[in-house]
């Protein structure tokens, strides 16, 4: 099933948007409820709270008092991380019950508050965040909750701020307009990425490349995609790093995302980590993959080739063995185009049969071209001369 982390600041409208994509036909989890629910009264939770802060943290109907609890844990460190002990572990649970029950086909919304602040961007096929200008939030706290002024800026400014939730959003909802403005957003969210995401994730299908375009948001996309990559990856501490076009800054090439995760042997880029990319929304691109060595002629580097389920956001995913010359050569190439302002327009002749990473139509290679024989012999040079180690 596709996961969707939801998120924004106090205020923004997140809410509704987790309603209307409930309208669309998602699966809701959210955590402010699911919080509620584990330390609800009978509960194991409010059980182990009470025995760590005792009856205080109560009110008089026996449920748990938010404001006493927080009175308690707001400015002491070891008893914060107590209560986060007790309730995290219940809520994390809790949240997999529910995604766990969850159709095979759902697409599963998890509304989370806090999504940026406790590091969650990486476990979610895509994240989504509600934006809003901070005097529209002011106003809307004052009128739909009665907050005062003084308030409402301390509970804005206790959150992560639009930089830091920008920085791991796949999507930008921007609500300072109507209701009806935010619904079509969403409606166009649902039905042109969520909706076709959710069938090319089930049926492990990969995304063709996207339009030849500069865009200076890349190496902000590949750090998301490398974060969410090494989640699912996780506990293999395996490198991962950013090749191809896109990794050079002001190329203008298709808009793809070229990923490369190197591993000890290919039999091991076979079995659960296929599984494990392809679950993630990275599913492997059928048949043989190789790259043509260099210099031409000298047979074939071998590797695995994954690819995106994501509509929105086409990926190159190459899984290549540590240490491989094709490996070395895919980061070489990138750092001596990087380094090389006249190799770069060079190669914006040939962008589209790049050597480490454009396949050709009969999938079984890579594409061939003397440039690129030149390109390696002066990459080499280039490399010796400066002491370049991948």
């Amino acid at each position: 099933m596709l996961r969707v982390g939801l998120t924004g600041g106090i205020g923004s409208g997140k809410s509704a948007v987790a309603a209307r994509l409930v309208e669309r036909g998602a699966v809701l989890v959210d955590a402010d409820r699911v919080a509620r629910e584990v330390v609800a009264p009978g509960t194991e939770g409010l059980a182990e709270i009470v025995a760590a802060f005792s009856e205080r943290v109560l009110d008089a109907e026996g449920a748990l008092d938010r404001a006493a609890l927080g009175a308690v844990v707001f400015a002491d460190e070891t008893a914060r991380r107590r209560l986060e002990a007790i309730t995290h572990p219940r809520v994390r649970a809790r949240t997999a019950e529910l995604v766990a029950a969850a159709a095979p086909d759902a697409i599963v919304v998890n509304d989370v508050p806090l999504l940026v602040e406790v590091g969650l961007a990486p476990t979610y096929h895509l994240v989504v965040v509600v934006q809003t200008a901070v005097p529209t939030r002011l106003e809307r706290l004052a009128r739909d909750r009665g907050m005062d002024r003084a308030e409402a800026e301390r509970r804005i400014a206790a959150q992560a701020d639009d930089a830091r939730r920008r920085a791991v959003a796949d999507v930008v909802l921007t609500n300072d307009g109507s209701l009806a403005a935010l619904h079509a957003e969403v409606d166009r969210l649902w039905h042109k990425r969520l909706l076709p995401y959710e069938h090319n994730l089930r049926a492990r299908r990969v995304v063709p490349p996207g339009r030849v375009e500069v865009d200076p948001t890349w190496p902000e996309q590949y750090a998301r995609l490398a974060a969410r990559i090494r989640h699912a990856l996780a506990p293999a501490d395996l490198r991962i790093d950013h090749i191809g076009a896109t990794a050079v800054p002001g190329l203008a090439t298709e808009d793809v995302m070229d990923v490369q995760v190197a591993v000890p042997t290919l039999a091991d880029a076979d079995g659960t980590l296929a599984d494990r990319l392809a679950n993630a929304g990275f599913p492997r691109v059928p048949g043989q993959w190789w790259d043509d060595a260099r210099p031409a002629g000298s047979g074939r580097w071998e590797k695995r080739l994954h690819g995106s389920a994501d509509p929105a956001r086409p990926v190159r995913l190459h899984v290549r063995v540590a240490g491989s010359p094709g490996w070395r050569y895919a980061l070489l190439t990138r750092d001596h185009l990087r380094a090389d302002p006249g190799r770069r327009a060079g190669y914006l002749l040939h962008q589209r049969e790049l050597a480490d990473a454009a396949p050709v139509v009969s999938g079984s290679g890579t594409a061939r071209d003397p440039w690129f024989d030149e390109e390696y012999l002066r990459a080499e040079r280039w490399a010796a001369q400066n002491g370049w180690r991948p």
